[in-house]
């Protein structure tokens, strides 16, 4: 049995671009050992993400089943489902940081940005994520803001570093 979902407009399989450039990351590497993965890369690195209806067209054109493609997509935690924010927090949940506050950092980021871990902002300016340990164990608890590392945080600071991505960059007329 076929299984079908609606697919949305804004879906990168729904715009004839996106779509497009999706055909032409398959038939390049469709032959390769591997293939697969390196096609789910590609197309993580050249959209940003990998939606379920992209799974399934991938699958469909790889002539493999839906469930393969999904595996390997929920199996690797680089992969994302849905787009990213501009910017990207990450928590580290390794033991230093876990015991020295992380949980009430994370519910401080909820209740100051209104999204849980795996979400992005309404206005596509910053991701939340949980990750492990990030090797700062002595500067704990620490969070990663996109390639920065940030330790010793207390809930009180977290507004602060936030501040700045949320200020909307202001495109010259």
């Amino acid at each position: 049995m076929l299984r079908t979902i609606d697919i949305p407009d804004t879906d990168p399989v729904a715009i004839p671009e996106k779509r497009a450039l999706i055909d032409q990351v398959l038939e390049q590497n469709k032959k390769l050992p591997g293939g697969l993965m390196v096609i789910l890369n590609d197309l993580q690195n050249q959209i940003g993400f990998i939606s379920e209806p992209m799974q399934m067209y991938v699958a469909n054109r790889l002539h493999m089943p839906a469930s393969s493609v999904h595996g390997v997509v929920s199996f690797y935690s680089f992969f994302t489902t849905s787009p990213r924010g501009t910017h990207t927090i990450k928590f580290c949940m390794g033991t230093a940081c876990y015991v020295g506050g992380m949980p009430q950092l994370i519910e401080k980021a909820k209740q100051v940005l209104g999204v849980e871990p795996g979400q992005t902002t309404p206005d596509g300016q910053i991701t939340l994520e949980i990750c492990r340990c990030v090797g700062a164990c002595s500067q704990a608890p620490v969070i990663v803001v996109d390639e920065e590392s940030h330790g010793r945080v207390r809930p009180n600071r977290f507004p602060q570093l936030v501040k700045p991505l949320q200020e909307k960059e202001v495109k010259p007329t």
